[in-house]
């Protein structure tokens, strides 16, 4: 690429806050940990309390990780900080697993040395009338230890900030609050199910925290994309509370990639600024992007179409427009195959795999026991349509995505299966009764007991081996690993061990793949995707270390889920799938009669894992068709990680 268009990048950003973007949540999270370290210990110097606002939910519990660490390893204390809270559910029972009181303690303030009693969080145990008095004194204790120095936020899909819902004021103070229902169905996982999440909280408020002296808002992951955009590129409004922080003169946006993918400086920064074009795949970006945004086939984009859109050094460098166009056309054509092992005695100088060896050995990793058919259905299915040795790996159980009427359904069935086959009839009611009463005194969240788990991992494993055998998959090619990182009986799941691992490592070694699918979708709601990735990577890097000889000829192919589809400029295989494919795709998600009609943690999507599939794979086709490639009815998308 000539040197005229290899520019540094001259942005002239349109977020309104001042907005940093890290690789990953784990980075980002480290950077505002080390200046919250640095305020306390700035604070402690003085002789001063730190008084920091803190959150709660997914977002800032690597945050506290982190605190954690550097309070054990580098002699960070707390004992001169003061916390208030943002938030807590109404009514709520400090205990409950749902509590932020809870919450709190379990990712921080149990592993570092603060008092308590400079640990404020609201009570959610109060009488109703009560509310409005405890509110103003907990305005007044905030006021009395000299205001928030350093508030912490998440931000909610809703644009909430605390819970400060949509229609929140500027002034708005400590106050109890209905749940917009929005809110509700993004924690009804959490509560396990819509029913049991509470209508109300007790937040503070707009104006409690504009009044901290500096503001840090974080948000990690694809699916708080849209929000952030609003927040930092939009009007202030009221209908998007945050969007407040505009006007706050010392606040801080956090992002990670995924978060940020929205921002125009990442969809479209020819527009902001001229741009380093040969940055990998920036061409391609930006010409999909014009494409998309004309409504105009890759091939019928003029010149004119370039320069009106910021995009003329482009058309500089190439001479012609139909020279870009043609360019791209083409690797967007090369991704499309319908041989996704690689297509036998076939040139496949532009294909996404290789043509040898003709026969592949294949391991495709699902971390639950359905994420192999609703994400790659149909690219499963034609792998071994297509004579390859498939291999299918259950990264967990996925029990806990079980209904525990379905427990009492199975159970129900052996009782009467035995008494039909006449065996012990005694040992299998004495079971059925057991099951029943443990089942009927469980309270949302409780963990399940041992016995119970292990038959939800039973109806998980039953179904995803009926998908298999209806794939056409041996029963010796299904390996269940059942990683211990999972198996808490809760939501909430243990850390990657070197046991996770080294079962991973174990099944590589024993497969020995030409070609490994694995997840790369990291907006699962509870974060076992980006674990069960993680293993692998890690797996991956020991088996490397080890010297093995078969990784030199391996394939990484990493597809995506339920929640979202890689954007279209990051494909680099496209599997297109027929109709009737399609069809076979459905029947084979269908064999996961557990998950069907209403998935246990089904996040903020109303609709069935196969109506969401569906969907994404017409989408994907479509976009293809509006390029100006070939027409057809779904595709499935695959990207390549590189090791």
């Amino acid at each position: 690429m000539s040197s005229k268009i290899a520019q540094v990048k001259t942005y002239k950003r349109p977020e309104k806050i001042p907005t940093q973007i890290f690789e990953n949540s784990q980075d980002a999270a480290c950077s505002v940990a080390l200046e919250i370290a640095q305020l306390i210990r700035e604070k402690a110097a003085r002789g001063e309390n730190c008084v920091l606002g803190l959150a709660t939910g997914s977002t800032p519990t690597g945050l506290y990780k982190e605190l954690i660490r550097l309070h054990k390893e580098e002699g960070l204390s707390f004992r001169n900080v003061v916390t208030f809270n943002l938030d807590e559910y109404y009514p709520m029972q400090p205990e409950e697993l749902q509590s932020y009181v809870r919450f709190m303690k379990e990712n921080l303030f149990d592993h570092v040395d603060i008092l308590d009693i400079n640990i404020h969080i609201p009570d959610g145990t109060l009488e109703k009338d009560q509310v409005e008095d405890y509110c103003k004194a907990y305005e007044d204790k905030i006021e009395s230890m000299g205001g928030l120095d350093l508030q912490i936020l998440g931000i909610g899909r809703t644009g909430h900030i605390g819970f400060n819902e949509p229609g929140s004021g500027l002034d708005s103070q400590t106050r109890l609050i209905t749940l917009d229902h929005i809110t509700i169905k993004d924690a009804a996982s959490s509560f396990f199910g819509e029913e049991n999440v509470p209508l109300k909280a007790i937040t503070m408020g707009i104006g409690t925290i504009m009044s901290a002296g500096k503001i840090i808002l974080m948000a990690w992951g694809e699916g708080k994309a849209s929000i952030i955009k609003k927040t930092l590129e939009g009007p202030v409004t009221d209908s998007v509370p945050a969007t407040y922080l505009q006007q706050h003169p010392n606040t801080a946006v956090i992002l990670d990639e995924a978060a940020a993918s929205e921002l125009t400086r990442r969809t479209a920064p020819w527009l902001l600024g001229r741009v380093n074009w040969a940055e990998d795949g920036m061409i391609r970006k930006g010409v999909i992007w014009l494409s998309l945004k004309l409504k105009k086939p890759i091939l019928k984009l003029t010149n004119r179409d370039y320069s009106d859109n910021g995009m003329i050094d482009l058309v500089t460098e190439f001479d012609t427009a139909y020279n870009i166009n043609i360019r791209i056309f083409n690797e967007l054509q090369r991704t499309i195959t319908g041989w996704p092992g690689g297509k036998p005695k076939a040139d496949d100088t532009f294909r996404p795999e290789r043509a040898e060896p003709a026969k592949k050995r294949v391991l495709l990793f699902s971390p639950h026991p359905d994420d192999d058919v609703i994400s790659m259905g149909g690219t499963f299915i034609r792998l071994h349509d297509q004579g390859h040795d498939v291999h299918v790996a259950y990264q967990t159980s996925g029990n806990i995505a079980v209904f525990d009427e379905d427990v009492v359904r199975f159970v129900d069935f052996v009782n009467d299966f035995h008494e039909a086959f006449g065996f012990d009839q005694a040992t299998m009611e004495n079971m059925f009764s057991s099951i029943r009463a443990q089942l009927k005194d469980k309270q949302p969240g409780d963990s399940d007991p041992e016995e119970v788990q292990q038959i939800k991992a039973l109806i998980r494993r039953g179904e995803a081996k009926a998908a298999c055998r209806y794939v056409g998959i041996p029963d010796d090619h299904i390996h269940f690993m059942d990683m211990p990182f999972y198996q808490t009986g809760l939501v909430k799941k243990k850390d990657l061990s070197e046991a996770d691992i080294q079962l991973t490592v174990d099944l590589l070694k024993k497969v020995k793949p030409h070609q490994i699918f694995a997840a790369g979708d990291l907006s699962d709601p509870h974060g076992t995707h980006r674990v069960c990735l993680k293993a692998i990577q890690d797996a991956i890097e020991q088996c490397k270390n080890d010297g093995d000889e078969w990784l030199t000829d391996c394939y990484v192919w990493l597809y995506r889920g339920a929640w979202q589809e890689w954007g279209i400029e990051e494909i680099e295989m496209a599997v297109p799938l027929s109709p009737g494919e399609l069809l076979k795709k459905r029947r084979a998600i269908f064999k996961h009669q557990s998950q069907k009609d209403q998935a246990m943690f089904p996040g903020h999507d109303v609709r069935e894992f196969w109506q969401r599939a569906e969907f994404r794979n017409r989408s994907t086709a479509q976009l293809y068709d509006q390029l100006g490639l070939a027409e057809y009815e779904a595709i499935e998308a695959f990207k390549r990680y590189y090791f």
